[in-house]
C-alpha cells in the first residue's frame, strides 16, 4: 500500500495544509477560512452534554486502537479517508505524531477522535460516535488534555454546526497562518 511520507505530511501540516483523498486521488487543502476551536475559557461545553459528562457514561482512553478509531470515523457515506490516508496516518501514529481520544463501554469503541500534534496544536482530522455524546466527550478530553499540556491550537479543518456548540469558528487564513507559527515555535510541554 502507498503511504505519504511521514516528512510530506508533517512538512504539510507546518504550512497549514493537510490531505484529504478523493476517488483514490488524493488532494492538498488550505481553506481560505480555516475552523479552530478554542482551548481557554471560550471553549463551550453544551448543557446537555455537561449532564452526559456527570454520569460518566465511557470510559475515554488515548491511543488504545487508532486503527479501529480511524476506521471508526470512515464509516459514513462519503469518507475522505481511504486506505493510502489510514495506512499514512497509522505510521505517523507509529512515530508519535497522531494520536486517538477513544470512548469505551462494556460493549466497545464507541466514538472518538483523531489527529495530529506538532509543537502546540493539535490537528483534528475526523471524529465519531455510534452512541450519543461519546465524540463530545473525546472533544473535550482532548481540550482538557491539551491545557494541561501547553497546546493553544485546536485546528478543525473546516467548521461545522457541530463543533461551532463548542464555540468553534472560522478565520482567515492569514490569521490561522499566524496563530500556526505561535503553536510551533515552542515545543509542549512532555506527557
Amino acid at each position: 500500500m502507498e503511504r505519504i511520507s511521514p516528512h510530506v505530511l508533517l512538512g504539510a501540516y507546518t504550512e497549514g495544509v493537510f490531505p484529504m483523498a478523493e476517488e483514490g486521488e488524493i488532494y492538498w487543502f488550505s481553506p481560505t477560512m480555516r475552523g479552530v476551536i478554542p482551548t481557554d475559557d471560550r471553549f463551550h461545553i453544551p448543557h446537555g452534554l455537561q449532564k452526559s459528562l456527570k454520569k460518566k457514561p465511557y470510559d475515554v482512553r488515548w491511543n488504545v486502537d487508532f486503527r479501529a478509531t480511524m476506521l471508526g470515523c470512515a464509516e459514513r457515506e462519503e469518507t475522505w479517508i481511504d486506505d493510502q490516508i489510514l495506512e499514512s496516518y497509522c505510521e505517523l501514529h507509529e512515530l508519535g505524531f497522531a494520536h486517538s481520544v477513544e470512548c469505551y463501554d462494556e460493549e466497545g469503541l464507541q466514538g472518538g477522535l483523531y489527529g495530529v500534534t506538532l509543537g502546540k496544536a493539535f490537528f483534528g482530522e475526523s471524529m465519531f460516535s455510534r452512541k450519543p455524546d461519546a465524540s463530545k466527550i473525546a472533544l473535550v478530553d482532548l481540550v482538557r488534555w491539551m491545557r494541561e499540556h501547553g497546546h493553544m491550537l485546536l485546528d478543525t479543518q473546516w467548521m461545522t454546526d457541530h463543533l461551532r456548540q463548542f464555540g468553534g469558528m472560522e478565520i482567515p487564513r492569514e490569521e490561522y497562518l499566524k496563530l500556526l507559527a505561535e503553536a510551533l515555535a515552542d515545543e509542549a510541554i512532555d506527557e
